[in-house]
């Protein structure tokens, strides 16, 4: 119980400072409680940025999906990531700071209301984005209660240990909001990015030293494919190319986006975000891989039996029963289970507490849906005028509870892993809706109908991609064709999701996306010459 300890003393100290955030902060003020005063310095806007957008799939979803599938995991999502998150950023996020900044914008659906004219599609954008966030609400919760199973050993449950880091993120977005988020934020990325130097480090001296663990799994032809591509076909390869489209996009990174003191903050963390992102996934992958080191450890032993009972003759049990062997196979603690055999008890609550502040980066999807119900629905439709301002930030607060609670119920019913849980729903999503950002600051013939046929074909598409794949359950092995014509496989489900002409659902979604909105348009009214010069100066 030392290692559970540590970790629950530093949920105690997250805790702390989100208090602590509450006694410095102006009560009553929103722009306070959810931008922070738009006031954070460098280092935090940084380190708070990067921890935002790296949670719980960072750490535990890619160990996991490494474990599965081998090194290709980094080329996948980090090696696109490091050059399209930075530049999503130089060009939307610097731009998405100037406006709010001179118009008083504290979302981003207010921004897209007043660059093309309109209220009742804004509502609808911010209907389809806050549902698309909430997988990504539900992959934290996920991996809390993972963390705290595997570093207690089963003493504490899965559905517990969500909860314990369910109720303290709540808490702390509760009371401290923005500025208690970002000082967490600091605090947990720091943790989680020394974390990988260590762990690895840690492991590596377990399994007789780095190149001899790989050199070993090399020379195992059941390990050797996971340090190719070979599991990994080019189409789905090239599909991951625009799932980082989704940064952007994402409402808890253009809201963290406002809050920069001053606009040179982007160029630092343009710089520094691919070095973060390397020394975060690198670590993790390879850890991930390298977990078949320890086939002698009865939880990954049971893993690895689980998975080769599923590919002989899973597709022939009863529903049950194949869930009950895709639950045992799924492979997001991997990580946890090294540590607790290389490392000593009081490393192994330090490094679980590092692992927990990645977990714990949920915490600003929280805050960002508040934000957004609060600016978006209650103030925008009269609320704040006729209660107060005070009104709308008890009103904030009391939708994180609410939301947090929903979060967790999904999160102890949903079986499906983090890392597919966020490429297949969160991730794919806000891709499609990227295509909005860029309109909105790039092109003068933008309209709103485009921007709501957009929307509604992301929301659309979604929802069938959910219904098609509960339907149709996962199958055990190859990919089940659904659908096909002109000897062409147009939909199948795989393992881990939907295919589409041999690629993710992201591809047709986004230029869907693209089409649309240039097609609605063309075809449309633009605005007004005045709202065109106030986003196009010169």
């Amino acid at each position: 119980m030392i290692p559970t300890a540590i970790v629950l003393l530093y949920l105690g100290v997250v805790l702390y400072i989100g208090i602590f955030a509450f006694r410095r902060a102006h009560a009553g003020e929103a722009e306070d409680f959810f931008l922070a005063g738009r006031s954070l310095g460098p280092a935090v806007f940084l380190l708070s940025l990067f921890g935002t957008h790296m949670t719980a799939f960072a750490i535990l979803g890619s160990s996991g999906h490494a474990f599965g599938n081998g090194i290709v995991t980094y080329g996948l999502m980090a090696s696109s990531s490091a050059l399209v998150v930075p530049l999503g950023l130089f060009l939307v996020g610097t731009r998405i700071w100037a406006v709010g900044k001179r118009y008083g914008f504290i979302t981003p659906v207010q921004i897209f209301r007043d660059r093309w004219e309109t209220s009742h599609v804004g509502t609808v954008i911010f209907v389809v984005q806050a549902a698309l966030l909430v997988p990504y609400i539900i992959i934290g919760v996920k991996g809390g209660g993972a963390t705290l199973a595997a570093v207690s050993g089963g003493a504490v449950p899965y559905w517990l240990g969500g909860a314990i880091v369910a109720l303290v993120v709540m808490s702390y977005v509760f009371f401290g909001g923005m500025r208690g988020t970002a000082w967490v934020n600091t605090l947990q990325t720091s943790m989680f990015l020394l974390f990988g130097a260590v762990a690895i480090l840690v492991v590596s001296r377990g399994v007789g030293g780095f190149s001899a663990g790989m050199e070993a799994l090399l020379a195992d032809p059941s390990t050797a494919p996971l340090l190719t591509r070979e599991r990994v076909s080019p189409l789905y390869f090239l599909s991951y190319t625009l799932i980082p489209l989704s940064s952007i996009a994402f409402p808890h990174i253009a809201i963290f986006c406002l809050t920069a003191r001053h606009m040179r903050q982007f160029k630092r963390t343009v710089v520094l975000y691919p070095l973060c992102l390397l020394v975060l996934w690198l670590p993790c992958v390879l850890l991930g891989v390298m977990a078949h080191r320890f086939a002698d450890d009865p939880r990954i032993a049971d893993k690895l039996q689980a998975r080769a009972e599923l590919a002989q003759g899973g597709a022939a049990l009863a529903p049950e029963a194949r869930a009950e062997l895709q639950r045992r196979a799924q492979a997001d603690d991997v990580m946890l289970v090294m540590l607790e055999r290389t490392a000593p008890v009081w490393l192994v609550g330090l490094l679980g507490a590092g692992i927990m502040a990645a977990v714990m980066a949920s915490d600003s999807q929280i805050l960002a849906l508040s934000t957004m119900f609060t600016e978006d629905v209650f103030a925008h439709y009269g609320g704040k005028e006729r209660f107060g301002e005070a009104v709308q930030v008890a009103t904030g607060r009391a939708f994180v509870v609410a939301l947090t609670l929903v979060a967790y119920a999904i999160a102890v019913a949903v079986p499906a892993s983090i890392f597919d849980l966020a490429v297949q729903y969160a991730f794919s999503g806000f891709a499609a809706l990227a295509p909005l950002m860029f309109a909105a600051f790039f092109w003068k013939g933008s309209t709103k109908w485009g921007a709501l046929a957009a929307t509604l074909w992301v929301g659309l598409a979604t929802l069938g991609i959910a219904v098609f794949q509960g339907v149709v359950p996962a199958p055990v092995g190859p990919p089940v064709v659904v659908w096909r014509a002109f000897e062409l496989d147009l939909v199948a489900r795989t393992a881990g999701g939907t295919s589409i002409l041999g690629l993710l659902p992201v591809v047709p979604m986004v230029l869907g996306s693209c089409l649309l909105l240039w097609l609605f348009s063309a075809l449309t009214p633009k605005p007004s010459e005045a709202t065109i010069a106030r986003y196009f100066p010169g």
